[in-house]
């Protein structure tokens, strides 16, 4: 189950490795890479309790789109029928209504 996390320095969304931990250290639920490497950079920590609470939402959120299950794909299949176009009426007979 892949966790998707919303930055709460720049807003995107971002999907961290599953072990939550990067080549150079461990992952944030809070902040995505590029916004964690500058807030280590300027030697800001980040909050453990805002840190449960996003993984507790990633959590929850994860198990909602697991029990929704995902919507059936859609076929390919052609119509029908051909659209009506302005060209389609306007071959022979289409401006005829009866013979005379």
């Amino acid at each position: 189950m892949r966790l998707v996390f919303e930055c709460v320095e720049c807003g995107g969304h971002y999907l961290p490795p599953e072990s939550m931990r990067y080549p150079d250290g461990p992952a944030s639920p809070v902040w995505c890479s590029r916004c964690q490497a500058a807030k280590l950079a300027a030697g800001v920590g980040e909050d453990p309790l805002l840190a449960r609470l996003a993984l507790a939402a990633a959590c929850a959120a994860a198990a909602r789109r697991a029990t929704e299950g995902e919507p059936p794909a859609r076929s390919d299949v052609r119509p029908s029928r051909p659209p009506l176009s302005l060209r389609a009426r306007s071959g022979p007979g289409g401006l005829r209504s009866r013979l005379g």
